[in-house]
């Protein structure tokens, strides 16, 4: 089947209503990318079992993919290590002793903080901000909810908006693909339109000073106050003890057991890039440096574990499979969101959203038109990244037909995409800040998008007043 029109958004529809309804995310994402291959196979259930299967297993084939998915286990196992370092317990102590985190408010201005120094990809910071924040968050009474708002709403946005991190490595690729003469400088002429990612970020930073509880996350905070983590039917995404090994006694509490290896990570994260692209920054391979970097990480801790006698190699070993085993469903949460990305990829999901839409509105509010495609795209595929790849192809060739800079063009597809990412059940990274926060994640989705939609309203704003001007 070449051209299914509307049948092409049945998958990821399925998969968003189901995830809403049962609360069941993996099962969710199953049953999408099941009915898209039964579609591609003619409405044959077997053969569209057995290419979902097929097809699943073959998202592992390609370099960046298994990548990603081993990152993410990395990660876990370098979040256990630091736990068992004594590192997040001993930084916690250094701000409580200097009273910098005292309250609730500077609690979740931690969390806002993190998310901004952490930016070389998305995951990595939702995770570390998670882990780092989430002890204070309980102690002050502040809503498991509003901490995967917190860490959500900046990690993305924040990641966007840097040109040599993994995100933007992606994004300058795809510029660069496109013959786009100076890529650099249209990303960066890109960033202080990326409406959606700024508004995002300062509505995220408001709500931190100003307390904005706004609709479902009201009732999530007084809930805390009362003493109560979750609502009654709530499913967190993870137990967070299993990323929370024993306290290492051998050892004090040392706040350099958790910063040191960030900040490597942080700073490996360029020289990677550097590296993978033959010394040009711009063509490093993304996937790959983040995967560098973090196992960068994961040695710098080993080190100094070893160093301060406060474990073997053995227990170190064991500390980071019980790690990586803890983040197993992220994983496999990831591996079915690139599945169903790869489905909907198949049946043309993207495309068809941006010619249906295409139509709707009149061209001369084409800024505002790109943003809400893309958003519309990333939400029903789950996949910001994705986005990026249909929209992008279409938005920048469109600007130099119509003789216009595309920067804005860029920005507004960026910022649809982080959008619609932010609003949907079945995004991977949305997933993710529920797992770090230790929440529901249907719980996570209603709190968090009454803030998503005041910032989409900025961001359309932002962009009509642009496309106005131009």
């Amino acid at each position: 089947m070449t051209d299914p029109g509307w049948l092409s958004v049945l998958p990821p529809v399925l998969a968003i209503v189901l995830a809403i309804w049962t609360r069941q995310v993996y099962l969710s994402l199953a049953a999408g990318i099941w009915i898209g291959w039964t579609i591609l196979e003619g409405w044959s259930p077997f053969s569209g079992l057995g290419r979902s299967i097929e097809e699943t297993v073959a998202v592992l084939s390609s370099a960046g993919n298994a990548n990603v998915i081993l990152f993410t286990l990395v990660i876990g196992a370098l979040i256990a290590t630091i736990e068992s370092s004594g590192g997040v317990r001993g930084f916690v102590r250094y701000l409580e002793t200097r009273e910098w985190v005292n309250t609730p408010r500077r609690a979740q201005a931690l969390a806002w903080i993190t998310g901004l120094i952490i930016f070389i990809e998305s995951n990595i910071t939702v995770l570390v901000a998670g882990a780092v924040s989430r002890p204070l968050f309980d102690r002050f009474k502040v809503s498991r909810e509003k901490l995967a708002y917190i860490i959500d709403s900046t990690s993305a946005s924040v990641c966007i908006l840097i040109p040599l991190n993994a995100w933007g490595a992606y994004n300058l690729g795809i510029l660069i693909g496109l013959g786009v003469e100076d890529p650099l400088g249209v990303f960066i002429g890109s960033i202080p339109l990326n409406f959606y990612a700024l508004a995002a970020l300062f509505l995220a930073g408001a709500t931190v000073v100003w307390g904005l509880d706004l609709g479902p996350m009201k009732k999530a905070e007084a809930r805390t106050r009362d003493g109560r983590l979750h609502w009654k039917d709530s499913q967190p995404m993870i137990d967070e003890e299993i990323l929370s090994p024993e306290p290492n006694d051998r050892i004090p509490p040392r706040s350099v057991n958790m910063v040191l290896p960030i900040v490597v990570m942080v700073l490996m994260m360029p020289v990677s890039l550097f590296i993978t692209g033959g010394g040009d920054l711009r063509a490093g391979a993304g996937a790959t440096s983040v995967l560098w970097a973090v196992l960068s990480a994961l040695a710098v801790s080993w080190l100094l574990l070893l160093g301060q006698r406060g474990a073997n190699v053995d227990e170190l070993t064991r500390t980071g499979l019980k790690g990586a085993g803890g983040l197993v469903p992220l994983a496999l949460v990831l591996l079915l969101a690139l599945a169903l990305g790869d489905v909907a990829n198949a049946l043309g999901t993207g495309e068809y959203v941006a010619q249906v839409t295409a139509g709707v509105l009149p061209p001369v509010i084409f800024l505002p038109l790109a943003f809400l495609v893309s958003a519309g795209i990333a939400f029903s595929t789950g996949t910001s990244w994705g986005t990026f790849a249909i929209m992008l192809p279409i938005v920048v060739p469109a600007a130099i037909a119509l003789e216009l800079p595309p920067s804005p063009f860029v920005a507004a597809a960026l910022s649809g995409g982080i959008f619609g990412d932010h609003s949907s059940p079945i995004s991977d990274t949305t997933i993710i800040a529920s797992m770090a926060a230790a929440t529901d994640h249907i719980d996570h989705v209603r709190t968090q998008l009454p803030y998503a939609l005041i910032a989409a309203a900025v961001a359309t704003t932002g962009f009509m007043l642009v496309g106005w001007s131009m």
